[in-house]
């Protein structure tokens, strides 16, 4: 079972969820939401923008097309 760490800058509102020990990745944004891919094409985090903002507005759920 791989760890997810996760961790939110309160003052940028973004929050980060990463899955598994620190890899080489590139982002690909998606709707407000970074994709982090690794060399093997497997999602290794996520960075959500503008999270508490949206989640006062109830945007759930979050859906991400891979």
């Amino acid at each position: 079972m791989k760890k997810i760490t996760i961790d939110y800058d309160e003052e940028a509102d973004v929050l980060y969820l990463s899955f598994g020990n620190p890899t080489q990745a590139i982002t690909e944004e998606i709707n407000n939401i970074g994709v982090r891919v690794d060399k093997k094409n497997e999602i290794v985090g996520l960075t959500i923008l503008d999270f508490m903002k949206n989640s006062k507005n109830k945007n759930y759920p979050i859906e991400i097309n891979v």
